[in-house]
């Protein structure tokens, strides 16, 4: 059945009030989200911070002012994304064995060290050492935070949980934005330190808060611990769920998760194989919207990008820019349950692009002038704004296509791949807008332009729809081998069949209670 809206076996209420202790659960879970948008905003503006560049740039008395050589700025920048390559390539070995929360504990522990080197060093190595320490962090704060999403919110509000999650990024840019405004003033080290110690705030909040959540359900199925599944699922739903509604939801992942392991085992060479190579790819493709949309170079560099442009105050302006990406995030609460995923990347794409054209336009016809500033600003502004409206979906569409046993290894590959081609932005970025370089300045944005209507193209012709759907009828389409467009309105027969006998095993069970007690009352 093609065509329509999506008809859903997901057996739950589909409602937010049922399921408020999940959504609280999978905020405990990406508060670690938080540290990503804290580093993007606290580093980017020390490149711009007197008593940041006294230690490790240098005074440039042709300008007179202080500036960083291009390769320590995109080193300092880079090193961290690198780390996070690394990192999220590790995380489907390491989740098949030990599962999801402990990669989120050790990123924790990685994230202490690291953020106290770079506090006490004045050594460049040292601070590179550390910047690559933080991306191996942060890199695993992010896929783990993301996979134990996907795995335990209820398929109608996996895109409001990972909104969620992409509201703890922005804050976390807006705080970082927020306390370098207050510290760039000051005429020493502490300029920058202050910063770098609120740091250690979310992974001391991650760390302790993981003792109260459980592991996931689907990746305890995989591992054959079936009574801890249930256990753990039930500590996910309300305590006062129907038990039918519970069962049922209950067997469509035991008995999807099995069939899914089927022929299927989490290594590297079987995700290319078969259906499962479509499914990689296109979570690949998806993933790495993120590096495609310019939001590497937009986000990380907004100060310094702001002050070589010649926009009085760009650490005023920073945060102004930054607030646009919460309002952005907010806004998507409004629509993320109606609107299609689809939509959402194609609308998204194509803000994003344009908002990187606005800029580099101004700058063509009128470098340097107080008007090209003000597009700058106006465009920055409206890009947070536009990327924060598709940027978590991106994350949590990728997320969605891959299987039950190979999700881990997947969506690892496809974030590595994604922070690699980030990388690639932000170390090739200073050579574009650094005066001591090519200095194109806002021009740059010509590229980010042709990328975005690229995305635009093939979110149109080969993404598949997936709102409101289960993860086990995700499977089922895929290996219905359906084309991108007839996702949608297909109806899963086999995962509803098994949601359907459930939930008539509860109902025959409890007349069989009944008709128990009837009997043994007639005695």
């Amino acid at each position: 059945m093609a065509g329509g809206a999506a008809i859903s076996a997901n057996p739950l209420k589909l409602d937010l009030r049922s399921h408020l202790k999940c959504v609280l659960i999978c905020f405990i879970a990406t508060i670690s989200t938080f540290q990503y948008g804290l580093d993007y905003a606290v580093i980017g503006g020390f490149l711009s911070m007197q008593g940041f560049l006294e230690v490790f740039g240098y005074r440039d008395e042709r300008r007179q002012n202080w500036n960083i050589d291009p390769t320590v700025q995109q080193l300092i920048s880079s090193l961290m994304v690198i780390g996070t390559f690394f990192s999220s390539l590790a995380v489907g070995p390491f989740s098949q064995r030990f599962g999801r929360k402990m990669g989120l504990w050790i990123a924790c522990a990685v994230n202490f060290v690291a953020t106290g080197i770079m506090l006490g060093t004045t050594s460049v190595g040292a601070l590179y050492f550390s910047r690559f320490l933080l991306g191996i962090s942060v890199g695993w704060f992010l896929t783990f935070s993301q996979v134990y999403v996907h795995e335990v919110a209820p398929a109608h509000l996996r895109g409001i949980t990972f909104a969620v999650y992409q509201t703890q990024l922005s804050v976390g840019s807006v705080v970082g934005a927020a306390v370098d405004y207050a510290t760039h003033n000051i005429p020493n080290r502490r300029a920058y330190q202050i910063p770098l110690a609120i740091m250690y705030a979310a992974p001391t909040i991650q760390a302790l808060s993981l003792f109260w959540i459980p592991e996931t359900p689907r990746w305890l199925m995989v591992q054959k611990r079936e009574q801890e599944a249930e256990t753990s699922l039930r500590k996910l739903r309300n305590a006062n769920i129907d038990e039918a509604e519970f069962q049922a939801e209950l067997a469509e992942i035991r008995e999807g998760t099995r069939k899914q392991m089927e022929g299927s085992k989490a290594i590297f060479m079987d995700i290319w194989r078969g259906t499962h190579r479509r499914r990689t790819l296109l979570s690949i493709a998806v993933i790495c919207f993120h590096a495609g949309t310019g939001s590497s170079w937009v986000v990380y560099y907004t100060t310094y990008y702001l002050e070589k442009a010649q926009v009085p105050d760009p650490f005023g302006y920073s945060i102004l820019t930054t607030c646009c990406g919460i309002i952005g995030v907010l806004f998507s609460f409004l629509y993320v349950r109606k609107v299609d995923r689809r939509d959402i990347m194609l609308y998204g794409c194509l803000g994003c692009g344009l908002f990187q054209l606005m800029p580099a336009v101004a700058w063509s016809v009128a470098p340097g002038s107080k008007a090209a500033a003000n597009a700058v600003v106006a465009s920055v502004a409206l890009f947070k704004f536009a990327y924060t409206t598709m940027g978590p979906y991106a994350w949590l569409i990728g997320g969605e296509y891959p299987n039950n046993q190979q999700r881990g290894y997947v969506f690892g590959i496809a974030s590595a791949l994604n922070f690699l081609f980030t990388w690639l932005g932000t170390f090739t970025a200073p050579f574009f807008i650094n005066p001591a370089a090519l200095n194109w300045n806002a021009q740059y944005g010509y590229i980010w332009f042709a990328s975005n209507i690229i995305m635009v193209v093939f979110t149109y012709f080969l993404l598949p729809e997936t709102k409101d759907r289960t993860l086990e009828e995700i499977h089922e389409m895929f290996e219905a081998k359906l084309p991108a467009r007839k996702f949608k309105g297909y109806q899963c027969t086999i995962v509803e069949d098994v949601a359907k006998r459930a939930e008539k095993e509860v109902e025959l069970g409890g007349r069989e209670e009944i008709e128990q007690v009837g009997k043994e009352a007639d005695v």
